[in-house]
């Protein structure tokens, strides 16, 4: 894409990183944690600043697993998801702090609440500002008048953007569209997964025909699965979804599946790792209304999943050359149809473009190669930056 430039991945020292993010769950939260990871194996220290009232138990786990790889630590402030001057404020003079006590030389921002924190942070020189959207307020209902005051928003804090870390094709050509602006450093680093999560997890006996991990929220599609659940239904096929995740629409979600008279054919169960429920369905079906690159798809593909997929936002990037049988979104009848189809077809013919997938997946989206990708474009901003603008080294 324009703006995306090779640069030298090296910097010459290690480096003191801090993530900044709202939410530690999700797709998000695990990018975080596998480049944490990543960057700490490659000398550099390593921080993180997130909200203090988002995660739950899940998260506390997942921090504690990580600390061993924090050398900076991690500081839990209060974050509205949604704009509030007086929390925002408190939070940033938060963000500063840690930026101070840590002497960071780069602050990454993820998602919109994280970007405007690490780019607005009040620290005169100082670290580069890295931003990763992660969909966010880019995917919010283009073309409504809060989607022009995001992207407003978006067109402002670029000037302040040392290097985008653009998780997907479609993420960067939505910021060229709706915030445009002089070009900036950018650079395209796909999410990635590790070697490991190529292992098929094969199907239990008995499985649900249908699986659906991630949120609850109609965003996601949902209302639309539960109309083609009930299409199926009407067909004559008994079929059997189980819905794995959390969300701000569960009541709402179940009280539709009542009205459709698909309750009783529906396993509500809460979040929980992603294997262990993929091999627990034939297909996974996916039919969100927008995304960025989802990880939920990537782990499916590598793990051999059958999928049934809309086509919206990165998940064309992710099935490539298979992306022909993507549906569109909000269509009842072309997602009822293609479960239907998945599912009538032969169990070798569906297991064998599975595999074909998960192989075109593991050539192209390496959790080593993101690692890489994005310390070469903190290189690149650094290189980019005035002699008199870089930060003097840190302490010890």
């Amino acid at each position: 894409m324009p703006g995306v430039s090779p640069n030298p991945c090296r910097t010459g020292e290690s480096l003191r990183i801090l993530h900044v993010f709202r939410a530690p769950v999700g797709g998000l939260f695990r990018h975080v944690v596998d480049l944490t990871r990543i960057q700490a194996e490659a000398g550099h220290r390593v921080g993180i600043v997130c909200d203090a009232n988002t995660g739950g138990e899940r998260a506390e786990r997942a921090l504690a697993d990580l600390a061993p790889h924090l050398a900076l630590g991690v500081v839990r402030l209060p974050m509205r998801r949604n704009p509030h001057l007086v929390s925002d404020a408190a939070a940033l003079m938060g963000v500063r702090q840690r930026v101070r006590e840590v002497g960071a030389d780069v602050l990454h921002g993820h998602g919109a609440k994280g970007g405007v924190y690490a780019r607005l942070c009040p620290v005169q020189g100082g670290p580069i500002r890295a931003y990763t959207p992660h969909g966010g307020s880019y995917n919010y209902r283009p073309g409504t008048p809060l989607h022009r005051l995001y992207m407003g928003i978006e067109r402002l804090l670029a000037r302040a953007t040392d290097v985008f870390l653009f998780e997907s094709e479609f993420v960067a050509a939505r910021h060229r569209i709706y915030a445009g602006g002089p070009e900036r450093l950018a650079r395209i680093v796909h999410n990635g997964i590790a070697a490991s999560e190529f292992e098929p997890v094969g199907t239990v006996a008995a499985a649900f025909d249908l699986v659906y991990v991630g949120e609850l929220r109609e965003a996601k599609g949902l209302p639309y699965l539960l109309q083609a659940l009930s299409r199926l239904k009407a067909e004559g096929r008994r079929l059997r979804l189980l819905m794995v995740g959390s969300g701000p629409d569960t009541d709402s979600l179940t009280r539709l599946a009542d009205e459709l008279g698909v309750r009783d054919a529906i396993a509500f169960e809460p979040p929980q790792p992603i294997r262990p429920v993929l091999g627990r369905g034939r297909v996974m079906v996916v039919p969100s209304l927008a995304e960025s690159l989802p990880y939920v798809v990537l782990e499916a593909a590598a793990a051999c999943q059958p999928l049934v997929a809309t086509n919206v936002g990165g998940i064309p990037e992710i099935f490539g050359a298979f992306s022909g049988g993507l549906v569109p979104p909000r269509d009842v009848r072309a997602l009822s149809g293609a479960i239907a189809r998945i599912l009538d077809e032969p169990a070798e013919t569906r297991d064998g473009r599975a595999k074909a997938l998960s192989d075109s997946v593991r050539a192209r989206f390496s959790m080593n190669r993101m690692g890489a990708d994005v310390l070469c474009g903190y290189a690149a901003a650094m290189a980019a930056r005035p002699a008199a603008a870089q930060p003097a080294p840190a302490a010890a």
